[in-house]
């Protein structure tokens, strides 16, 4: 059991949250997950990264988007409540080293996995950019601890109401194309904001991370929902990520098959509103 120490809500559906995980804390390294089961009753175990860990508290943080059943149910709990189950840390973690001029680029709630490789890439010595992105100001997350991390902090907003009026590939080209081009790119966000900034550092020869978290279902390799094609070949985002070359991911084919169960997603997500389990139909 893990207790709930701290909780904000962050924007209109998205919640930090920090619970009691010990071992988790003291294991957990930049660009892992967990597997969170709310309760054995309602059995769902999701995938979510770790946004930051204290050992000194013993605890994690997590940053997450109340979307669907389990993540609203996980968003009603408050301080003092408890997780019945927490699993990890798990995946590959990021490969940290001082590359030189590293560039962290992220798209509205992606910004919240950044976090830990932002920390990692700093203290190990980088000169750190980094980009936020969102349609706007109200969706932008941490914007005070990246910019504490930060030597250089850009925002861009859809509507122009936070920092410039720009997609977050503009800045991020004007960077390759200046004298202090980048030596390393982490780009974490929507899947089509990592394709564009792949797209974006390919001509000037940037190494490019992105994380493909979001397609991540069992997080454990069992189910080979987030199978992807890295570079012509299969691979498992659980297990074998969730970070890879942006330039050898086939985005495409991850967009399809993010959009599969889109029509049933959109059903489970109008029952939760009216407060219906998504499995029975029958009211909760």
């Amino acid at each position: 059991m893990n207790q709930i120490l701290e909780k904000r809500r962050l924007s209109s559906d998205v919640y930090l949250m920090r619970f009691s995980a010990p071992l988790i804390a003291e294991a957990r390294q930049a660009g892992q997950f967990i597997i969170v089961q709310i309760d054995s009753h309602f059995g769902e175990r999701i995938p979510l990264t770790i946004a930051d860990g204290d050992t000194e508290t013993g605890s994690v943080t997590i940053i997450f988007q109340a979307v669907g059943a389990t993540t609203r149910r996980l968003a009603a709990k408050n301080v003092g409540d408890f997780l019945e189950n927490v699993l990890g840390p798990l995946g590959q973690p990021t490969h940290i080293e001082k590359f030189g001029h590293a560039v962290c680029v992220g798209g509205g709630i992606g910004v919240a996995p950044l976090h830990p490789i932002a920390q990692a890439l700093k203290k190990a010595g980088n000169k750190l950019t980094i980009i936020a992105g969102a349609r706007t100001r109200d969706l932008l997350i941490l914007e005070n601890e990246m910019r504490h991390l930060a030597d250089e902090f850009l925002i861009c907003t859809d509507d122009g109401s936070a920092g410039r009026k720009a997609l977050v590939t503009q800045p991020l080209k004007e960077l390759c194309e200046g004298p202090s081009k980048p030596d390393l790119v982490v780009a974490i966000g929507p899947p089509i904001m990592m394709k564009f900034c792949s797209q974006t550092t390919l001509p000037y020869g940037v190494k490019t991370m992105v994380s493909l978290n979001t397609i991540m279902v069992d997080g454990t390799g069992m189910c080979g929902g987030c199978r992807v094609n890295i570079g012509g070949k299969t691979r498992f985002v659980c297990v074998d990520g969730p970070e890879f070359d942006g330039h050898q991911v086939d985005f495409d084919n991850m967009m399809l098959r993010l959009q599969s169960y889109k029509e049933r997603e959109e059903t489970d997500k109008h029952k939760c509103q009216i407060g219906l389990d998504v499995t029975t139909g029958q009211g909760v």
